[in-house]
């Protein structure tokens, strides 16, 4: 198999016009940003990327542009695949294989729910099938799906079906089950820890790698918190997270998905609208979190040539 997932992977969001349509130029400015950034790779078509409100045609064309503006960068390109309709589900699989992503990553069909651990092995293995040079990751975020299955038995049982399982993309609040899962076979299965307000949890039990929202416009943040922890400087790994926890509360009073998309144009990267039924912030939201993360000092400033983050404000208010 393929180099193993570590470090700081972001869940991108998918790039809109103000009508909706995909804004795919955009993706070359997201690249940049998070090269810049330090972050380790992408991770396309997830529940930051409003893939359940895409069409398949566009997760097809976000996929073949993420793909050509990695190149020749550091980041890796993880495609999420995952859908209601096994079908499309393979054929998304296959295409990522084509255009030579670095993985592919599956969440189990929401409607209608697996009634059984087996049911779902029967729903995945043949979308890894369709990428078999791919190590293929198991997307578990139960509070999305409603698929609560142990994360531990589905890659024990997984590993005899699904000959490229690799291990799970975790957003899953149980603990102990990522625990778990790093400890299966002496450490055999990746675990990326999906949960950005608690990564020192996920760092202290063995997570090496982690996908999440705020690594698109945070990322900084976060590897000074893994360089701590690292070092052993706990005290200041905790300072760093509680900042990232403030972080998040910030923007799920808001509105996390909305508010997190609007936190891109901060740093000179408009990531334009979420579609219905997400809702966007008013103007006086935008300007609101504007200031909330002034004081939160998290972001760091726009590239050379960008608009300011107050430009962006002043636009808001308009």
């Amino acid at each position: 198999m393929p180099r193993r997932l570590t470090g700081l992977i972001a869940a991108v969001h998918t790039p809109l016009h103000p009508d909706g349509s995909l804004r795919l130029e955009m993706i070359e400015r997201q690249a940049e940003l998070l090269t810049r950034h330090g972050a380790s790779g992408v991770f396309v078509g997830g529940t930051t990327g409003e893939c359940h409100s895409l069409t398949v045609e566009e997760r097809m064309q976000l996929a073949t542009r993420w793909v050509d503006a990695a190149s020749g960068t550091p980041l890796c390109v993880v495609v999420q695949v995952g859908h209601n309709c096994l079908p499309d589900a393979v054929q998304l699989a296959g295409q990522a294989a084509e255009l030579g992503a670095d993985a592919i990553s599956a969440m189990p069909p929401c409607y209608f729910r697996p009634a059984s651990l087996d049911d779902l092995l029967d729903f995945c293995a043949p979308v890894a099938a369709a990428a078999p040079g791919l190590p293929f990751y198991y997307y578990d975020i139960p509070g999305m799906t409603g698929v609560q299955f142990p994360t531990v038995e589905i890659l024990r049982a997984g590993a005899e079906r699904i000959p490229t399982l690799a291990g799970v993309k975790f957003s899953n609040p149980d603990i102990r089950q990522m625990q778990a899962c790093v400890e299966l076979d002496e450490g055999r299965f990746d675990v990326l820890f999906g949960s950005d307000e608690a990564l020192l949890a996920g760092l202290s039990l063995g997570a090496r790698g982690a996908v999440g929202s705020t690594y698109n416009f945070a990322t900084p943040l976060y590897r000074r918190l893994i360089e701590a922890f690292e070092q052993g400087d706990l005290v200041e790994a905790r300072r760093l997270q509680a900042t990232s926890v403030r972080l998040v509360e910030t923007l799920v009073r808001h509105g996390f998905m909305g508010a997190a998309k609007w936190t891109m144009s901060l740093l000179g990267v408009d990531c334009g609208p979420v579609r219905s039924p997400l809702r966007n912030l008013s103007p006086a939201q935008q300007q609101m979190l504007h200031r909330e993360l002034s004081e939160l000092n998290v972001l760091e400033q726009p590239p050379a040539g960008a608009s300011s983050p107050a430009a962006f404000a002043d636009q808001a208010a308009e």
